[in-house]
């Protein structure tokens, strides 16, 4: 049996249908540009970024039994281990037709009537190995997962784009790292500026919450940090976003494997992110541990400034 890896993960698994056009989205309609099919999903493209930045990662959600399952070959291809995953000959990925503008910007209409989340009775003997768990919104299906991997000591690092209603209150109340899109934020707290969403999201078995809001940075605060923080976007040609909070995350998770504290896996995860969006699809660019390092380097890398001080301009 395989070496548990430091960085576990389960939740979605997507085919994308992408088709590219040559307006923005905001234009209504536009010409097809190219079309591509490619292998996605939150979790899966988070540990794909793991791998690619030098980490172990291992998807442990529900895959098909078949050898030749086409999201399972694509996992091994991406350097991420599948021998501790639960398998069904039923389950299937989720099903995505994504819209990418001129500008990057995208649409993602989707299909997740699958087998999400993990099997319920997922040994504590893997679980106990790792040092991260990744979730998504979908993680609500196997609560008791979650907070088995909790109570193991495991740093729990939550994607949640969307609610379930009280079962995304608990998951939510789990994670010790929380990193939600800005949006999701503010629907979830009923506040308007990102200085009241991460206090209305911080709770003192936190480590840290942290807000990404695409071209306007990431806004965080953290249990070894005083005060709340603005990190600006790095200033990149952006190509295709697809992916990018996923990336995100696996190098945030990455970076805490490492013994980063908020603010230095904050910065890794942007400039992953950031490098990320470079190119067509979601794992096409993913970037190697050089290029963020480089990036990072760079004398147009942004420094975070008091959230007091930052530009509140969230667009509302």
């Amino acid at each position: 049996m395989p070496t548990v890896p430091s960085i576990l993960g389960f939740g979605a698994i997507a085919i994308d249908d992408i088709v590219y056009v040559d307006q923005p989205l905001s234009a209504g309609k536009g010409k097809v540009l190219q079309s591509a099919r490619a292998f996605g999903g939150n979790v899966a493209t988070a540990l794909a970024a793991v791998a690619r930045l030098g980490g172990t990662a291992g998807f442990v959600g529900w895959l098909g039994s078949a050898a030749d399952d086409a999201v399972l070959c694509d996992l091994v291809a991406s350097g991420v281990e599948t021998a501790f995953a639960p398998r069904h000959p039923h389950a299937r990925p989720v099903r995505s037709r994504i819209t990418v503008g001129s500008d990057g910007e995208r649409f993602i209409a989707y299909d997740d009537d699958a087998m999400l989340g993990t099997a319920p009775d997922f040994p504590d003997e893997v679980l106990g190995r790792a040092t991260v768990l990744i979730v998504d919104s979908y993680a609500i299906r196997s609560l008791d997962v979650v907070a088995r991997a909790r109570d193991l000591g495991l740093a729990i690092l939550g994607d949640v784009e969307w609610s379930g209603g009280p079962a995304t209150e608990r998951l939510i109340a789990l994670c010790d790292h929380l990193i939600l899109p800005l949006g999701f934020a503010r629907t979830a707290t009923g506040c308007q500026s990102p200085a009241e969403m991460l206090d209305a999201l911080w709770l003192p078995s936190r480590s840290a919450v942290v807000l990404t809001d695409g071209g306007r940075g990431v806004y965080y605060r953290g249990r070894d940090e005083t005060g709340l923080w603005h990190l600006p976007p790095h200033r990149v040609a952006v190509v295709d976003s697809t992916g990018a909070g996923d990336c995100f995350h696996g190098a945030y998770a990455h970076a805490l494997t490492r013994g980063a504290d908020t603010a230095g896996g904050v910065a890794f995860a942007a400039a992953a992110a950031a490098l990320s969006i470079t190119g067509r699809g979601g794992r096409e660019a993913l970037p190697t541990d050089d290029q963020v390092t480089e990036l990072l380097a760079s004398t147009s890398a942004p420094s975070a400034v008091e959230l007091k001080y930052a530009q509140l301009d969230t667009g509302t």
